[in-house]
């Protein structure tokens, strides 16, 4: 299960009909071409503004118990801060955290090196999605470690707003104890999963790998709703922090960017 994501200013709903891409006109080619992004790493020195848009003064939807804050992201001691805290904004209680590419990516490599944050009712995710907000179909590809346990997250896609794909996939030593990478491998035919370097699902349905280009997102938020999926929420008095060292898109055909990636060791 997913929850719906917001992009820019406006939230989508996941019931929002989608329009065919193939009726798409060539102005709106013109357009995906104009915001593609290409190749990158980014280590978090700073948050460049050309790259990232910070999520500031809204929420998602009912099911959120808390109000997206610029105030609870920032870089320290060499990474992304994203918290989840006690304060209150508009009608919720708490304010949570969230980053989104001001440009889209299309079939490459996606790779995070991140903690999660800690807790029943959060959810530390990172994902790629673009949908009706930016006049397209929902296309989304997620990792999302649920707080009520950190020994596992959970990967999923959506195409044209059709889920349903769902697989855990265990995190050793917790995903909140240490920096963890994850990664997938985004192609037209196949759609491949990575925790710390091993697979752990393999998509090779094409009716079940997106083809819209998505802007990439790091966000982590609350719930008082959706309990049966992300554990009953108690706040641990505290702010909860999600902790992002690395982000990297390598589009394909592109040798590997740093030492580490995937790409440097999977064809």
């Amino acid at each position: 299960m997913t929850t719906p994501k917001q992009t820019m200013r406006r939230p989508r709903l996941a019931s929002i009909a989608f329009a065919s891409a193939c009726l798409a006109p060539l102005a709106a080619w013109a357009q995906d071409a104009q915001q593609a992004g290409g190749s990158f790493v980014d280590n978090f020195e700073r948050i460049d503004p050309s790259r990232w848009y910070v999520s500031d003064g809204w929420n998602n939807g009912p099911h959120q118990n808390c109000t997206w804050s610029k105030k609870q992201v920032s870089i320290k001691d060499g990474a992304l801060q994203l918290q989840f805290a006690q304060e209150k904004l508009g009608q919720r209680n708490y304010a949570c955290a969230e980053i989104q590419t001001t440009k889209r990516y299309g079939y490459g490599t996606y790779e995070a090196r991140y903690r999660t944050a800690t807790g029943p009712g959060l959810n530390s995710a990172f994902f790629t999605y673009i949908g009706p907000t930016d006049k397209k179909p929902h296309d989304e590809i997620d990792f999302e470690v649920l707080g009520k346990n950190v020994g596992q997250v959970q990967v999923n896609q959506y195409i044209s707003a059709k889920g349903g794909n769902e697989k855990l996939a265990p995190v050793t030593g917790g995903a909140d104890q240490g920096f963890n990478d994850y990664a997938f491998i985004w192609e037209k035919d196949r759609l491949r999963y990575f925790v710390n370097g091993e697979l752990v699902q393999d998509v090779t349905d094409p009716s079940k790998i997106p083809s819209n280009a998505q802007k990439i997102f790091f966000s982590l938020w609350g719930t008082d709703t959706l309990s049966g999926w992300m554990g009953k929420f108690a706040y641990g008095g505290a702010p909860a922090t999600m902790q992002i060292k690395r982000v990297a898109f390598t589009a394909p055909g592109e040798k590997c960017l740093f030492p580490e990636s995937i790409t440097c060791k999977i064809n």
